[in-house]
């Protein structure tokens, strides 16, 4: 780990300037440039406020807030465990030439994630002002959760871009598996109240990202307590998810490029 946290140092410029980088190209090929970065998640957002009012018929409390919480932190988690798969193809051109480790990519990518959450987040606070959402001291734990959520992401992200690099058909099954990941998570619709028994227990608890909006949405919206015993073994979990990603990659990387 020494070695990992040295890198960071020794490479964090690269990682920030990778980042403002790849969200400048974003808003330079839209035509609305950076507001877009705004009207995305809002967007997004309506659709499925309009599902879940006008089809479903859904008048739940704080409606616009419950939905924003979840694609708030599902976004984040899609997008980047989705790009980290063939991360190491991706930048094959830079990692050919120069040494560069290979995490720093999806570092980089981690802080562009970051920062459209942080948006999407503001416009969080935003409907809870609107809904006058009493404030409650809970709601300061929606830092430890994004720290967890970052972590967690990060630690998955490591595991994935090794085994993208060996396995082709990574690409084709990590979408499927985001996609079911997606209708139980609990984004757009309340996961206590839906499910029981055995399956609630499973999609609140071994469900990370069913866990974490679930959390979120309990300490921002209700003033509820969070469960500090979870959030402790899910921030253990993301952990040693980590030092195994860490190490893969540093073990494998010399391998990367002659495989791709």
């Amino acid at each position: 780990m020494k070695r990992f946290i040295s890198d960071i140092k020794r490479y964090w410029k690269y990682i920030v300037y990778s980042a403002r980088c790849t969200l400048m190209q974003d808003v330079a090929d839209s035509f609305l440039g950076w507001l877009w970065l705004i009207l995305n998640p809002i967007l997004f957002m309506l659709v499925y406020a309009f599902v879940q009012i006008c089809i479903f018929e859904n008048t739940s409390q704080y409606l616009a807030a419950f939905l924003f919480t979840g694609l708030t932190v599902w976004n984040f988690f899609n997008a980047s465990i989705s790009g980290s798969v063939r991360t190491i193809k991706r930048y094959e051109g830079i990692i050919s030439k120069i040494y560069v480790p290979k995490f720093v990519f999806l570092l980089s990518n981690l802080l562009v994630n970051g920062f459209k959450m942080l948006i999407s987040f503001l416009l969080v606070l935003l409907t809870l002002i609107l809904y006058q959402v009493p404030f409650s001291p809970t709601m300061f734990w929606c830092f430890p959760y994004f720290l967890l959520l970052f972590l967690l992401t990060f630690g998955l992200s490591c595991i994935l871009l090794h085994i993208g690099v060996f396995v082709d058909d990574l690409a084709n099954i990590v979408p499927i598996i985001l996609r079911m990941m997606f209708f139980l998570s609990g984004i757009f619709y309340d996961l206590e109240g839906k499910l029981g028994g055995t399956m609630g227990y499973v999609m609140e608890r071994l469900n990370p990202t069913a866990h974490i909006i679930l959390q979120m949405r309990r300490t921002l919206l209700y003033g509820k307590e969070p469960s500090i015993p979870w959030f402790v073994a899910w921030l253990i979990v993301s952990l040693i998810l980590i030092t195994i990603g860490i190490h893969l990659i540093y073990k494998y990387e010399r391998r990367y490029v002659k495989t791709v």
